[in-house]
């Protein structure tokens, strides 16, 4: 044997470029599995800056086909719950109806956990993208299942919302009922003459203020509410049945989930002129554990605190969306050692982190979400430096003293041009930087570096860091779906999907159990179905 070959100390070979990404530079493929876990903690099913949504459903169902259906399975529970995506979790359970009745059995309460999912669950079998284009028995049943599992108030508190409706799914599954009132129940949510007196009492007492909506409404999802207008004696509509106090009310009841997408909507009814009550929901508002109980997204927080910067919502109420942050965070790993922080704020970074979707399109950008994660990680570890890029390395400076949301702002205000994941790295070797960690916070379509040779710029700048800092490990987080990655795996290199506070669990857990251990892959695999 070649002793000087395969010397412990021989540096290890160079990969060979396999792939072009979607941009048209340079890249290394995920091997199959990483790269739909990758699908699943980003993908939502939507048109993005470089992926429309139609070839995102095939590239999943196409990597699917040649995983074991426990994978699947495994995938469809970490996504809806630690990566709290929706879409494409109801997709994966969907598919195993088709492929292991007994594991889709298994996962589908984990998953379809509410009238949401519900929805979503049906509309992807009646599409017949996953082989079956009704409910037949195993959905139907589990369908019924979900139904008999929610009591009558949660059922009717579920038939807010379409395409398809609850009662659409009525319609479909034919949910038996146990009791009269659901009986009654579920001929009122399909629109069939019910006897009134039957409904449950919550359902009874709707019904009655939407037939005559006089003072404060029935405590239920506010969106029943919004539509009902008041009408004279002679049949003419009268305005809005909702009030300044009907809104205060309703803003009373409101949920944590609720509170946080409603603050602009509530000040324009005058909510907060009520000095006590505003005390009140901002109070709400910044406890940790509904906040924690929520499992609130930080980017979700950033964009209602940069939404309600208008000036009706009072300070209060934006003071508390930043305690809120602290606690969205606290997942956010303290790194040991020197840090740096490298955020993408190339063009494409400027596209909704979620995709296009019609009207519903989220107003969080990509370069929200990766200088909202940039600026966390900055508040985390008080000596890192951020580097913010696009084709070369942005003029900026960030003070880890200020806040979360005020840094993510920053970042997200500068930017645009090309995309060079390499230029960070340079500017880290050409002024001889020490240092333990690099994390990238980015979409991963670099393609403006300079090519040389087999390997992307960007790992070979990463190689040169690495022999100065021979103890340093790099992190590559990805948040728009793709299948390809500038820093193949490695020891050293940990590659991680994701806009949720789940891919800091990740980074954690490759930090405290050594580069060997805690891949992305890892962690969904340790999930039991």
């Amino acid at each position: 044997m070649n002793r000087k070959l395969f010397a412990r100390t021989a540096p290890a070979v160079a990969p060979v470029t396999r792939v072009t990404n979607a941009a048209g530079g340079a890249a290394y493929g995920f091997e199959a599995r990483h790269a739909l876990a990758q699908y699943a903690a980003t993908g939502c099913l939507n048109d993005t800056f470089y992926a429309g949504a139609a070839m995102q459903l095939e590239t999943v169902l196409a990597l699917c086909a040649g995983q074991p259906a426990e994978f699947i399975a495994k995938l469809a529970v970490w996504s809806r719950n630690r990566g709290l995506l929706k879409d494409l979790p109801a997709l994966l359970v969907a598919l195993l109806t088709v492929e292991d009745a007994a594991l889709a059995d298994r996962v589908f309460d984990r998953v379809i956990d509410n009238g949401k999912q519900l929805s979503n669950f049906v509309q992807v079998l009646r599409s017949g993208v996953v082989g079956r284009g009704s409910l037949a028995s195993l959905p139907k049943r589990l369908v019924q299942r979900w139904f008999d599992q929610r009591t009558d108030a949660q059922v009717f508190r579920a038939s807010v919302g379409n395409t398809p409706s609850l009662a659409d799914v009525i319609r479909l599954a034919h949910p038996r009922p146990a009791t009269a009132s659901r009986r009654a129940l579920y001929g009122w949510i399909i629109g069939k003459p019910v006897d009134v007196a039957a409904l449950p009492e919550e359902v009874r007492a709707f019904a009655q203020w939407r037939a005559a909506p006089r003072g404060l409404p029935p405590d239920v999802p506010f969106l029943m509410l919004t539509g009902i207008e008041q009408t004279t004696a002679a049949g003419e509509t009268a305005g809005s049945a909702l009030d300044k106090f009907a809104w205060r009310e309703i803003a009373r009841r409101a949920t944590w989930q609720q509170l946080r997408m409603s603050l602009n909507t509530f000040a324009r009814h005058q909510v907060f002129e009520d000095k006590g009550l505003t005390r009140d929901l901002a109070k709400k508002l910044g406890d940790s554990a509904q906040v924690r109980a929520a499992k609130a997204m930080p980017y979700q927080l950033l964009m209602a605190w940069a939404a309600s910067a208008s000036g009706q919502v009072p300070t209060a109420m934006r003071d508390a969306l930043e305690r809120a942050m602290e606690v969205a965070i606290e997942n956010v790993p303290a790194l040991p050692g020197k840090v740096f922080v490298c955020c993408d704020v190339s063009g494409s970074m400027h596209s909704p982190v979620t995709g296009h979707r019609g009207g519903g399109t989220t107003a969080a950008r990509c370069i929200d979400v990766a200088g909202l994660m940039s600026a966390a990680m900055l508040r985390k570890n008080r000596s890192a430096e951020v580097l913010a890029f696009e084709h070369q390395v942005v003029d900026l400076s960030l003070r880890a003293k200020d806040s979360v949301m005020r840094n993510a702002q920053k970042l997200a205000a500068v930017g645009g041009g090309g995309t060079s994941c390499s230029a960070p790295l340079e500017k880290l070797n050409a002024e001889g930087a020490r240092g333990d960690w690099v994390v990238f916070v980015s979409d991963n379509e670099s393609w403006c570096d300079p090519v040389r040779g087999a390997e992307t710029a960007m790992l070979k700048a990463w190689r040169v860091f690495k022999a100065r800092n021979p103890r340093a490990r790099l992190v590559c987080i990805d948040i728009q779906p793709n299948g390809t990655t500038q820093a193949h795996e490695a020891r050293d290199v940990l590659n991680v999907g994701g806009f949720s506070d789940a891919v800091f669990e990740v980074i954690a857990g490759f930090a405290e159990g050594g580069p060997r251990g805690h891949r992305f892959v890892d962690v969904i695999e340790a999930i039991e179905v």
